[in-house]
């Protein structure tokens, strides 16, 4: 029995304990415990602590959710935090403007080595823990939380329960988001022993890499530049020359593999090694952007600033760096800093959409929504299919006083469909899925035959695991457009959180067809993926029966 089949089976045994209550319990820091209770004077302590986050980012939304929403949060953190306690490092928020980066701890040994926490509330056989795929891309480790009473300013004491676990290299994320159940995690007992486990395999990978380096003759010796010119000076043979620079060539090229390979991987720590290698032998520009992608990734702003602005010292029309040290200072919550790189990117080259949208985003914190709106409009000029710039722009409208929702268009047309559909985006994109339900219903009682509507509701259920409701909408959306491809995947996303496997198939498989037809070979591509391991599943399954 492999590792991963002994922990479902223990989570098998603890979803059938939770009906009774027979949870293990233990108090003691650093040890296992199914079951936390948090309440007096710690409580008290994360309340002062969410409610000073939700006034200083209350420009976001509105303070009492913003609150709520840290709440929920740091119960979770608080579970993880006693459990593995000393094995792992709180992430900093003060270093991190708008919250952890994604990140909510490090392994105490290998900061590259991301955790992130997710706490959710409601009934523990429906309930859906979710993650993006740039949280995945992050985190080693996804943890789920699950928190039983619900989450207010008056609750006195909680008790949470460590759903269970899921290592990131599992998950198979073919859209921007994949959600999933209790019954799909891992047990939690196993959490300590497989990020121990996680943290030998680096170890032994780090070294194993050093040991690659040292074997070829090539690769003997780290000479630096100036050594480099003392040899060729003593040396009196007049090939010597030549040799050294193909012997630098050489061990350049295989610096630069590796750390672009590592830089791919995520293994920050070990790119950042092999960047600072070749910084030896090469003074590139590209090298210092490199080497700042990695530093940015590990949450050390400051580093990746200071090797953005040399990339940019060496090359000042070097727009990407301009962008990238604008992100860096956007984290640092130094936002006049970073509108002004992305404004110098945009003067280099005005047809970058992503320095509009970020710039858009920094100028919304600052409380400039008439300039962010500006700059949202302008990358969705340049990239029509900028979906993230669709949905700020609205958000950003929605900021600037439309709230509760784009009233001059309503009071202009109480019957303009549209408007309430895109208040029903701008509300749903703040997570107020119950207001956006609302508007896109009066959006379909307007228009009865508003598949859009029909699909956007669909989805604002699913978030809300109402399966049947989202299935009725999804179902109601392909009778009015039988093309519907993204109906229809995400129909089937339903029918296979509820294990109907078959059904998942024929809808994904629709989906596919659609897909095709349209040229649309990205999504595609993800679908047919989905259809294969399902029916790899479903033949494994008549197996083991």
């Amino acid at each position: 029995m492999d590792w991963i089949t002994l922990l479902r089976s223990l989570q098998s045994d603890f979803i059938k304990r939770l009906t009774s209550g027979s949870l293990l319990h233990c108090e003691t820091e650093g040890q296992y415990s199914e079951l936390t209770i948090i309440s007096g004077e710690r409580l008290k302590a994360l309340r002062e602590f969410c409610w000073l986050m939700a006034e200083k980012y209350k420009r976001v939304s509105p303070v009492r959710d913003v609150f709520l929403s840290y709440l929920k949060g740091k119960l979770g953190e608080e579970v993880v935090k006693e459990r593995l306690a000393d094995f792992i490092t709180e992430v900093d928020y003060e270093k991190r403007f708008g919250g952890d980066g994604q990140i909510d701890f490090t392994l105490t040994s290998d900061p590259s080595v991301g955790i992130e926490v997710k706490s959710r509330h409601g009934s523990i056989d429906r309930v859906r823990w979710s993650i993006s795929s740039e949280e995945v891309a992050k985190n080693a480790v996804v943890v789920c939380i699950f928190i039983q009473e619900e989450v207010s300013e008056a609750q006195t004491e909680y008790h949470l329960l460590l759903a269970g676990f899921l290592p990131t290299k599992m998950i198979k994320l073919r859209t921007g988001r994949i959600s999933f159940g209790i019954d799909q995690l891992l047990y939690g007992g196993g959490l300590w022993c497989y990020l121990e486990q996680l943290q030998s395999s680096i170890n032994y990978n780090a070294s194993r890499q050093e040991t690659i380096i040292h074997k070829f003759p090539l690769q003997e010796q780290k000479l630096s530049q100036q050594t480099n010119k003392e040899l060729i000076k003593s040396s009196s043979f007049p090939e010597m020359e030549n040799y050294v620079h193909h012997r630098n060539e050489d061990l350049n090229l295989l610096y630069i593999k590796l750390g672009d390979e590592c830089l791919q991987k995520g293994e920050y720590v070990d790119a950042i090694a092999n960047y600072n290698q070749c910084l030896l032998i090469s003074n590139d520009s590209n090298l210092y952007y490199k080497r700042g992608l990695a530093h940015y990734q590990l949450g050390d702003y400051e580093a990746a600033i200071a090797d953005y602005s040399q990339a940019i010292k060496m090359n000042i029309s070097d727009a990407k760096s301009y962008i990238k040290r604008g992100l860096a200072l956007y984290q640092l919550g130094r936002l006049e800093e970073a509108i002004n790189d992305y404004t110098q990117a945009i003067r280099i080259n005005p047809n970058i959409a992503i320095a509009y949208r970020n710039r858009a985003e920094a100028r919304s914190h600052i409380g400039d929504n008439q300039g962010a709106i500006e700059d949202y409009t302008q990358a969705i000029k340049i990239n029509p299919h900028y979906a993230d710039a669709y949905k700020n722009r609205g958000i950003s409208r929605y900021l600037l006083g439309y709230q509760p929702g784009f009233p001059q268009a309503i009071k202009i047309n109480p019957q303009d469909a549209n408007a309430y559909k895109n208040r029903g985006n701008a509300r749903s994109d703040l997570g107020d899925f119950e207001g956006a339900i609302e508007d896109y219903t009066q959006a379909i009682q307007i228009n009865p035959s508003y598949a859009d509507a029909y699909y956007n509701r669909g989805n604002a259920r699913f978030d809300l695991s109402d399966y049947d409701g989202a299935i009725e909408d999804y179902t109601q959306a392909i009778e009015i457009n039988s093309n519907y491809a993204d109906a229809y995947y995400n129909r089937g996303n339903i029918h296979l959180e509820m294990a109907d496997k078959q059904k998942a198939i024929e809808d994904f498989q629709k989906a596919a067809d659609i897909y095709r037809k349209e040229g649309k070979l990205e999504a595609l591509k993800e679908t047919r993926q989905k259809i294969l391991d399902l029916e790899i599943e479903e033949s494994l399954d008549i197996l083991n029966f």
